[in-house]
């Protein structure tokens, strides 16, 4: 059976929206987009190369997959990340795209999102990495398919926008903290197992 982990970034408020940019997400006239940027070292490079290096694939909402798609499937600039994204499947939970699926090596999960997931997560044998994908993520959580997540733990407060475990999110659930690496920003990049 895989393994679903989820990589997030989140503020120490929990919020979730947004890190990379601007115009990344602006719903809710949400402003503080691109607040992870200036975290950025070579402590969390490392680290979260280390896990995007590894066998396995990516399984995106909608709305992440095609954020996604629209920035990293044209760079060419020699990132790394570009090769490891563009070479992953993808599988993509959507109830509303269509097949064929624009970006190389994307496999669409339809019907009921938790239904497909754990099919896809009983069928394979490497991880599966949920990047962004908040709704997906809270339902996962909800359903109890998450085995472990990852998430980048800012210095930093917003007191606004969506929060990882916000509305939707699975009820009272603990979760055991199995490993910790600290950036020379202050960032806490935690895993955790429920």
């Amino acid at each position: 059976m895989g393994e679903i982990v989820v990589v997030e970034n989140v503020t120490l408020d929990g919020v979730m929206q947004a890190p990379g940019g601007p115009a990344e997400d602006t719903r809710g006239d949400f402003r503080f987009g691109g607040w992870a940027r200036p975290y950025a070292d070579q402590v969390s490079a490392a680290t979260m190369g280390k896990g995007m290096s590894e066998d396995g694939a990516l399984l995106l909402g909608r709305r992440t997959y095609l954020d996604l798609h629209g920035f990293w499937a044209k760079q060419d600039d020699g990132n790394p990340y570009t090769e490891v994204l563009n070479r992953k499947t993808k599988y993509v939970v959507s109830r509303t795209l269509a097949e064929p699926l624009p970006w190389e090596h994307s496999v669409l999960l339809g019907g009921e999102p938790t239904d497909a997931v754990a099919r896809l997560r009983a069928d394979l044998t490497a991880p599966v990495v949920v990047l962004g994908s908040g709704m997906l993520v809270r339902a996962l959580a909800a359903a109890g398919l998450v085995d472990r997540y990852v998430l980048s733990i800012h210095p930093l407060v917003l007191g606004s926008g969506t929060r990882l475990f916000g509305a939707g999110a699975a009820a009272y659930r603990e979760l055991t903290l199995v490993e910790t690496v600290t950036s020379t920003t202050g960032v806490i990049i935690a895993t955790y197992r429920p």
